[in-house]
């Protein structure tokens, strides 16, 4: 766990990119569903500012609630003996982390819920004739991805992140 720690502190840290598309809004402009209730659309990423901070900060849900997270990707040497230990958190994205999202971020834990600061990230692929669409919750995600026809694809990009649960939306 040290190593992980150490290595999150050397080169260049990436932060996740946030730019909410149009079928985005902000947590204020969700409905029950967590859909979109109308055409609001949140910020990208501050460009500005140190991304350990407020610059690597987006939404994410858990659960069927919208959290602010804040992420930061370890180094890949760091990240090999991290995903040694099973005791990490998952994350599943519809894009890198790196790179514009088109759904929100679903979290398999918070804290108090299992929570640990490292997380696994797990890119969500919708197979064919699947429409893409936000899930709310890791076992939506789970149960999407399990069965005979799945909906998705989860592919393990063997990205480890050091994550916080920053607040909850309201």
């Amino acid at each position: 766990f040290g190593i992980a720690v150490a290595g999150c502190g050397h080169g260049q840290p990436t932060a996740p990119k946030y730019t909410a598309p149009v079928a985005m809004a902000t947590a204020a402009t969700l409905d029950a569903s967590g859909a979109a209730a109308n055409a609001v659309t949140a910020s990208g990423v501050n460009s500005a500012g140190n991304v350990k901070g407020a610059a690597g900060e987006m939404p994410a849900f858990y659960d069927g609630k919208l959290f602010t997270i804040n992420s930061v990707e370890i180094s890949d040497v760091a990240a090999d003996h991290v995903g040694e230990n099973s005791s990490h958190n998952e994350i599943f994205v519809t894009n890198d982390l790196d790179d514009p999202q088109d759904f929100f971020p679903v979290l398999d834990a918070i804290q108090g819920d299992g929570f640990n600061p490292l997380w696994e990230q797990f890119l969500i692929v919708f197979n064919p004739g699947v429409p893409p669409h936000q899930f709310h919750s890791d076992d939506e995600v789970h149960n999407a991805a399990a069965g005979a026809n799945p909906e998705i694809t989860l592919v393990d990009t063997g990205e480890m992140y050091r994550c916080s649960v920053v607040t909850a939306k309201k």
